[in-house]
């Protein structure tokens, strides 16, 4: 009878859950279109075994207040003087997007334009904000518009930016 030397390593996974060896899953992307790994992972666990109880996962940066305070070093409120995108953008460019932070200025912005950028499928990105109240303050302003923290510091590079808020879409840069 041959062995079949390929077997010994899964029975060595099988064994260990009854060593009393666990660990945590680690979770290395999620993009939306991915299945949890546990319930493929159930044949490994001897029959007898009781379930194990989920844990509520640490979503991290899921937090919003976890990433206060957010800065975009370069960006201050003031005017934008309505320019081209370069052309590279205007193919790729799906959805227009803009970016705003909490100042007064930013809210004012954002209550005026708030229906077109509705009608447009604008999307938001918060720039700068200093606190849970600013996250808040923005996300009832904005009310029906996706609105996400987040630095952009690589498109504020790319497109020059230098003032905010700013409505960035294939039309062109503008206030």
């Amino acid at each position: 009878m041959r062995r079949r030397w390929w077997l010994y390593p899964l029975g060595l996974l099988m064994a260990l859950p009854s060593l009393g060896v666990r660990a945590e899953l680690l979770v290395l992307t999620d993009n939306g279109q991915t299945y949890p790994l546990a319930p493929f992972l159930s044949v490994l666990r001897p029959p007898d075994a009781h379930p194990v109880a989920p844990t509520v996962p640490n979503l991290g940066a899921a937090d919003p207040t976890r990433l206060l305070p957010l800065r975009s070093p370069g960006l201050t409120s003031g005017p934008v003087l309505p320019r081209p995108v370069p052309a590279l953008y205007r193919d790729t460019l799906t959805r227009p997007v803009f970016l705003l932070g909490a100042d007064p200025l930013s809210q004012s912005w954002l209550r005026q334009h708030r229906s077109l950028l509705l009608s447009l499928g604008a999307v938001g990105l918060l720039v700068q904000a200093e606190t849970p109240e600013d996250l808040h303050t923005m996300a009832t302003i904005a009310a029906g518009l996706s609105l996400l923290p987040s630095a952009a510091t690589d498109l504020i590079d790319t497109l020059a930016l230098t003032h905010i808020p700013v409505l960035i879409s294939r039309h062109g840069i503008e206030q």
